[in-house]
Formats: C-alpha cells, structure tokens, sequence
C-alpha cells in the first residue's frame, strides 16, 4: 500500500507552491506526484491526463492525497462520478489540511457519502462565485475602455499573409517557424479564417484539374487516376467506430485491412486506399459524430486530414 500525491492548479500563472508545502513530508519520502498543471477544475477529475496516469499505476489499498478538496473536485457531478471508481478499485482518498484531514473521503459509509456531497456542492457555489466576479470584473473593465486578453500574436497583415501562404501549399509547422509562433496558434488562424474548412459537397474532393503534371492533356484514364489515387490517412479512432456496421463494402474492407495505431489513451486505423473510400468515410459518419463534442472534434480531424491528401487541394502539395 503507498501514497500516491495529486496536484492541481487552475492556469499557467499558478503554481503548486501551497500544495507542495501541504504534503512536503510526503514529497521527502518519495511519495510519486501526479500532476494536472494549468487545468480547469471544470474538467472532471476523470478527464485529467495526470489523474488518469494515477489511477492508471495505483493499486488495491493505495492511497490518493491531495492538499485541499479543490484539487480533486469542485462539483456534485464530479465527486458522484469519481467516488464510485475509487471504491471499486479499492482506493482511498484522504485530504492533508484542514477539517477533512484524516478522513477517507473514499469510504462507502453513508455518513461519509452526505459529508462529500455537501463539500462538493459548497465547493461547486464558490467556484460558481469566482466565475461570476471575474465576468464582472470584465464588464466592468470593457466598459472602462480596457483591452482585455493577451496581444494578439499577429497583426491583420501577417494574418492575411499567413492564410495565403497556407492556401499556396505552406506547411502549418514552416508557417510556425516563419512567423516564431506554436503550430497550434497557426492552426488557430486559419480556422478562423475557415482556410482548413472541408467542402460542404464532399464530391469536391474528388475534383481534379483538367492538366496532369506532366502538362499534357489528360486521357481518360490519367484523368480516372489523378482524380482517385491511392493515399495512406490515419483514421480516428471514434470514426473508425462509427464505421464498423456501414453499407459501403469498399469501406470496411479498406478498415479491415487498416493498422491500428495506438496514441495515450486513444488510436487511430491507419488506411491505404482511393481518395473516393477516403471521402465516403467522412460522409458516412458525419451525421452520427455530430451528436457530441468528441465525435465533432474527430470529424473535424478526419475529414481536414482526407482534404490535404486530396490531389485537387493545394494543401496536400505539402507536408500537414
């Protein structure tokens, strides 16, 4: 049976300081730490990478500590949805300061579920109340004539500049060392500018232009092998699974022969087949991903990964 230590702090201009003075006797001896730095506590403790990589090495009898029950939990729903895990794995959950130290708030007792219940919807009100001070605090600045947020990491011009050069077949990551900005802020400009947005028709992927690169007229079947060429895209996962039981012949069998790739807690199928197989998965489960925010977020990957391989996008003339 061991400690296990878990920290948390809500942004990157915090730190685990207070926390790591809390459980300074456990850090000495050598207690493992797991942490979640710069994560909203309106992310359920199930959902942090740190506090899965706990539960992920902790054993029967082992026991979570935290420095105060903030870290862990500040709703209702959390705690509903994490106690029920910490019992059936035979974990305990103790709290190092303060009134709840020296309780097991993983305990299964009655006593000890109203006691959690009623600190997780204490915690839930004030976490309520940060929120709602902080969009006074804004209003009210706004109103004042302040400029709220960090500066922009781009002038209009160098947006602008950016979004063409993308369109011309620049690369997200040449396009992150040419302007010294993270690929992800990049991605964050041309999304707003709707420069990654697939077709709404999904035929137009399959468009080809009329001249093959060798800069004659295409015959027939040129034309038949430019516009379908046989390209290698990693599938999602969750797209992967909405596809299992779909009509499309062509489609299953260029799953089934896919490679499973595994990526932390989730994987993708990688396929090699036609563009047009390619394109038929992103319309056969569009309608089905659309129902949460999960399934969007893989659409969303899937059919930009589909569009940049597509010959017909200028795009897919450079690496993604």
């Amino acid at each position: 049976m061991a400690d296990r230590l878990y920290l948390r702090h809500s942004t990157d201009k915090q730190t685990d300081a207070r926390q790591r003075h809390a459980l300074a006797a456990l850090l000495a001896s050598g207690a493992p730490a797991y942490e979640d730095p710069a994560t909203s506590s309106r992310v359920l403790s199930l959902y942090r990478d740190g506090f899965k990589h706990l539960l992920d090495e902790a054993a029967v009898g082992d026991t979570i500590r935290i420095a105060d029950a903030a870290r862990l939990f500040r709703s209702v729903a959390d705690i509903i949805a994490l106690r029920p895990v910490l019992i059936r794995r035979g974990l305990h959950l103790r709290v190092e300061s303060g009134l709840l130290s020296g309780i097991d708030l993983a305990s299964d007792d009655p006593g000890t579920k109203m006691m959690v219940s009623v600190l997780a919807a204490v915690l839930e009100f004030q976490r309520d109340m940060i929120s709602e001070n902080t969009r006074e605090g804004v209003a009210a600045a706004e109103a004042g004539g302040k400029t709220l947020g960090r500066p922009a990491a781009l002038d209009e011009g160098e947006v602008v500049e950016l979004v063409e050069a993308y369109r011309e077949g620049a690369a997200v990551k040449a396009l992150a060392r040419q302007y010294d900005i993270a690929p992800k802020t990049v991605r964050r400009v041309l999304d707003s500018a709707g420069a990654r947005d697939v077709p709404d028709d999904l035929g137009l992927l399959l468009d080809g232009d009329a001249m093959t690169s060798r800069g004659h007229d295409v015959t027939d079947e040129d034309q038949a092998a430019d516009a379908d060429p046989v390209v290698v895209v990693d599938v999602p996962g969750l797209v992967a699974e909405n596809l299992v039981d779909v009509a499309d012949i062509a489609v299953r069998q260029a799953l089934d022969a896919g490679q499973t790739i595994r990526r932390g807690q989730g994987y993708s199928v990688r396929v090699t087949a036609p563009v047009s197989v390619h394109a038929a998965m992103v319309e056969h489960s569009a309608t089905a991903l659309m129902q949460s925010p999960a399934g969007r977020k893989a659409h969303r990957v899937h059919s930009n990964r589909v569009a940049v391989v597509n010959p017909a996008n200028p795009a897919s003339q450079s690496p993604f």
